[in-house]
C-alpha cells in the first residue's frame, strides 16, 4: 500500500497521477478516511451494518469525488457484498479501509492500492501502525507557492474544475488566509519531520519533481520497490490553481516553481503582508527544508486587515467544513 501525504497544493495529486501510471498501481481519488470517516480519538470496533455504511461512503466518494459527490444510498448494495467478505465482525474502521482498498485496487486490475489524500500527513503514525506494509511518500512545496496556490483556489471552478459546485469555490474562498494557510504548512511539516529517517517513509520535494522528474521519479520508485517505466511521467497539465487546465498536455511542467514570486502573475500575486506573515510563521523551518526568505517589509495597513479577519475568516472556516470533521477537537489539534 502507498499513501501520498503533504501539505494541500504540494502536488500530491500530481504524484498520485504519477504513481497510478505504473502498470501495478491504483491511484484513488481524495477519499479523507482519516480525520473525516475515522478518528483515532474514537477507537472502537463497528458491527455488519455500520461497516455497510461506511463502506458505501467511501465507493461514494471514490465514484464521484469527494468535493461533488452526492448521497450514499446508491452504493449500498456494493459495500454490502465487500462487508459480507469480511469474516470477524465486529471490525476495526481502518481494517475495512484497507479491504475497501484492495477490492477496488483489484477491480481495477491492478495489484497496490495508492491513496493520495493530503491531510493524511497528519496521520503518518496512525498509517504506520495500522498497515505493517504501508509506504508514504510525503510530499514539500515552498510555503510561499502553497500559499500563492490556496489563495488562488476557489478560481479552480474557471480553469478547468468546472464540474465543481459554487458552494465548493466559495468554501475555498472562506478557507483561506494567509495566517490559517502558513500554520498548517508548519504543523504538518513538523509533523513529517519526525518521520525523516523511517525506512517506510519517503521526502520528494516538490521543485525537485518538476525540475529534475526522471531521476526524482527513480528515486520514488526505487523506494516504493517499482519499476521505473518512462510512461510514468506522462502526466496530464491539470489541476493547478494558477493557470487553465490544459489536458492535452502531457508530461512534468516546470513552470509551476516560484510562481508565488513571478512577475508574470504579478496581478495577483501575494502581497507584502502575506509574504512576511508567511516568513514570520514559518522561516526556521524554511531554512531547515532550503527555502531562503526574502527581507521584505509588509503593508502595515493590509497586516492589520489580516490580523482583524483572521477569527472571523477561521470561524467561517470551521463552520464551512463542519461536516467534513469526524472530531473538531483533534483535527484542530492536528492542524493547527
Amino acid at each position: 500500500m502507498i499513501f501520498v501525504v503533504g501539505n494541500s497544493r504540494s502536488g500530491t495529486t500530481m504524484m498520485g497521477r504519477i504513481l497510478g501510471n505504473h502498470p501495478e498501481v491504483f491511484t484513488f481519488g481524495e477519499l479523507h478516511f482519516f480525520g473525516q470517516l475515522w478518528s483515532p480519538a474514537e477507537f472502537s470496533k463497528i458491527d455488519l451494518k455500520d461497516s455497510v455504511n461506511l463502506a458505501a461512503t467511501l465507493f461514494c466518494i471514490q465514484t464521484e469525488g469527494y468535493r461533488t459527490h452526492g448521497k450514499t444510498d446508491r452504493f449500498l448494495q456494493e459495500a454490502k457484498v465487500l462487508c459480507e467478505n469480511i469474516k470477524n465482525y465486529p471490525v476495526n474502521p481502518p481494517e475495512l479501509f484497507k479491504e475497501f482498498l484492495i477490492h477496488e485496487t483489484h477491480r481495477n486490475n491492478k495489484s497496490i492500492p495508492c491513496d493520495q489524500t493530503p491531510r493524511n500527513v497528519f496521520y503518518i503514525d496512525e498509517i504506520l501502525k495500522q498497515y505493517t506494509n504501508a509506504k508514504i511518500i510525503n510530499m514539500i512545496r515552498d510555503p510561499r507557492d502553497v500559499l500563492f496556490s490556496q489563495k488562488k483556489k476557489w478560481k479552480r471552478r474557471f480553469l478547468g474544475g468546472s464540474d465543481l459546485p459554487l458552494k465548493e469555490s466559495l468554501r475555498d474562498w472562506i478557507n483561506y488566509h494567509p495566517i490559517t494557510i502558513s500554520r498548517i504548512w508548519h504543523t504538518a511539516i513538523n509533523t513529517a519531520d519526525q518521520y525523516t529517517d523511517h525506512n517506510r517513509v519517503f521526502t520528494v520535494y516538490f521543485e525537485k519533481l518538476l525540475t529534475n522528474p526522471e531521476k526524482t521519479v527513480r528515486e520514488i520508485c526505487n523506494f516504493a520497490e517499482l519499476s521505473y517505466c518512462s510512461t510514468l511521467l506522462n502526466v496530464p497539465q491539470v489541476g493547478s490553481s494558477e493557470d487553465s487546465d490544459k489536458p492535452e498536455n502531457f508530461g512534468i511542467n516546470p513552470d509551476r516553481v516560484g510562481n508565488w514570486n513571478d512577475p508574470i502573475f504579478s496581478s495577483s500575486k501575494l502581497s507584502s503582508a502575506e509574504i512576511y506573515i508567511n516568513q514570520k510563521i514559518n522561516s526556521k523551518l524554511m531554512e531547515k527544508h532550503n527555502y531562503s526568505p526574502v527581507i521584505i517589509k509588509p503593508n502595515l495597513l493590509n497586516l492589520i486587515v489580516f490580523f482583524i479577519t483572521f477569527p472571523v475568516k477561521t470561524i467561517g472556516a470551521i463552520l464551512s467544513n463542519f461536516d467534513r470533521i469526524k472530531n473538531i477537537r483533534e483535527t484542530l489539534k492536528r492542524r493547527l
